[in-house]
């Protein structure tokens, strides 16, 4: 398993990011190939050390890295990139990371 963890900082106007994330981006990004489950995460988010508090944190799951770089390479994928940067466009709002997952 690979997830993609996106994290968003709270954005200059909520109403606004939410309006587009959920009825365009996520609709959207639901139809990524090999997508496996997404899933995100609203207030509260405990931030146990200093910091700002994420105002979104959506996980992303796929059976390896392989396959979110697939996702990403395909139509689907690219579209998706391209609507992002409409309601997160500066890339110091949001941090993303890919990464395998392995049981212990």
């Amino acid at each position: 398993m690979a997830n993609m963890l996106v994290i968003y900082k709270t954005p200059a106007d909520p109403a606004a990011f939410d309006r587009h994330y959920f009825d365009i981006h996520v609709p959207l990004a639901k139809q990524l190939p090999g997508l496996q489950r997404y899933e995100i995460s609203r207030r509260p988010i405990v931030n146990v050390l200093q910091g700002e508090v994420p105002y979104i944190v959506a996980t992303l799951y796929f059976d390896s890295l392989e396959a979110i770089r697939s996702a990403f390479a395909s139509e689907t994928g690219k579209a998706c990139a391209v609507d992002r940067r409409k309601f997160a466009g500066d890339d110091d709002l949001m941090t993303m990371l890919l990464f395998d997952t392995e049981p212990l």
